[in-house]
């Protein structure tokens, strides 16, 4: 006998055991942990690595990440940067690499110019 599994029960499999839920607006059927969550003084920017849970739905896009983050965690959009955004084929999970810089100078100083060009914002893309 065979059992088919419902994308809850796949949420469920997915879900990192030791991780912390963040409240972060992807829409229905997203969840977010934070793997691994610490500032780096000498920098002065959060390091936050997560895992985005899917099942059913299409990985989140960069700058679709870059709106939800900000506005979760409450800072303005030029001081966060997506480093990172890796889908596991066909399983519904993705990890992505977050910097939350102090300040924009900061983040402007510190990140590869091939990161700040994947962030653009739509207006900064006209200019």
């Amino acid at each position: 006998m065979s059992q088919t599994s419902t994308p809850m029960d796949m949420i469920e499999l997915l879900r990192p055991k030791d991780a912390k839920k963040l409240e972060v607006d992807l829409g229905e059927g997203y969840e977010v942990y934070a793997v691994k969550d610490w500032y780096n003084p000498l920098i002065k920017r959060r390091e936050l690595d997560v895992i985005i849970l899917h099942v059913g739905k299409p990985t989140p896009s960069r700058m679709k990440l870059r709106y939800a983050f900000s506005k979760a965690l409450n800072v303005d959009i030029k001081r966060l940067y997506i480093r990172k955004v890796l889908s596991e084929y066909g399983v519904g999970r993705t990890k992505a690499e977050i910097h939350v810089y102090d300040t924009p100078e900061r983040a402007l100083q510190f990140e590869p110019k091939h990161i700040i060009e994947r962030n653009k914002l739509p207006e900064e893309e006209e200019e």
